[in-house]
């Protein structure tokens, strides 16, 4: 049991210039006994509200360094002060706000929501057990208008979709890692070189991109990057949702359409999953 969806906004002031996190917390225990469960009996159950309090208290006290720090200091802080929370499990993630820039100059205190993908980590202790921590990125809307295409598929007589060797490759991304034992290294400089490497494998070199003859390739080509690049990372996990784009007939218009408009295709769409790990 547990609480969801603690929001708040954590300023840091260093004289003039401002520093913010706002965040999503999800914290929830597992205890020594059921006995609330089968008996009634809530003399062991710390009530979520306190467990909203903790949380609240513990940004106010140590504030935000790392989201996964942060979900690091939560867990250890439940399990060193209460005997009977035997797990815990806290999920963090992050709203994209950027620091705003005028003519190249870092505003000290205006920031910018910026929705290139939403930063979140969990991190989970069993009582006398390791800690275990993982982050990842979701919503992390990619796009590229060529050198991807879909040939060669196997075809039946439900089959009617054609084959393109040259199409739009569009979708949302979702990717979670798991870290080895966490060491003191960087989490902030160690998620954005994995949201680096994301990027490279999806689009290619930028003067010329990289063809991809599937979205299940280029959801490999994305982990296979990662655990070559990042020896932190033991386990990565991917899911891309397909958007398709139908090239708009528009002969009645008296217009040719050479791939110029295009139209989203909402639903149904295409999911791609994979889990990658090392051995």
């Amino acid at each position: 049991y547990g609480k969801n969806t603690i929001k708040f906004l954590r300023l840091h002031r260093e004289g003039k210039k401002h520093f913010v996190k706002e965040v999503e917390v999800c914290t929830h225990l597992r205890l020594a006994s059921a006995q609330e469960y089968l008996d009634g009996n809530n003399s062991l159950v710390i009530p979520t509200d306190t467990i909203k309090n903790i949380v609240l208290v513990l940004a106010k006290k140590h504030g935000i360094p790392t989201l996964e720090q942060f979900a690091i200091d939560i867990c250890k802080h439940f399990m060193t002060t209460f005997c009977q929370v035997v797990y815990v499990k806290t999920y963090v993630q992050e709203v994209p706000w950027q620091r705003l820039h005028e003519n190249g100059v870092p505003h000290i205190h205006s920031f910018i929501c910026v929705p290139d993908g939403i930063r979140f980590c969990e991190a989970e202790q069993c009582r006398n057990g390791p800690l275990v921590v993982f982050a990842g990125i979701k919503d992390l809307k990619l796009m590229k208008t060529t050198q991807s295409g879909f040939e060669g598929f196997y075809k039946n007589e439900h089959t009617t979709l054609p084959e393109r060797n040259d199409r739009i490759l569009c979708g949302e991304l979702f990717c979670k890692w798991s870290y080895g034992e966490c060491s003191d290294f960087d989490f902030d400089c160690v998620w954005s070189k994995i949201r680096e490497c994301i990027l490279e494998a999806f689009s290619g070199p930028p003067d010329c991109g990289e063809y991809s003859p599937s979205y299940q390739k280029t959801v490999n080509s994305i982990q296979m990057l990662v655990l070559s690049k990042v020896p932190q990372v033991q386990v990565i996990e991917a899911v891309l949702n397909n958007t398709f784009y139908n090239v708009l007939d528009m002969k009645n218009l008296g217009l040719t359409n050479d791939k110029e408009v295009l139209i989203p295709v909402e639903t149904p769409y295409g999911s791609c999953a994979c889990t990658l790990g090392r051995k």
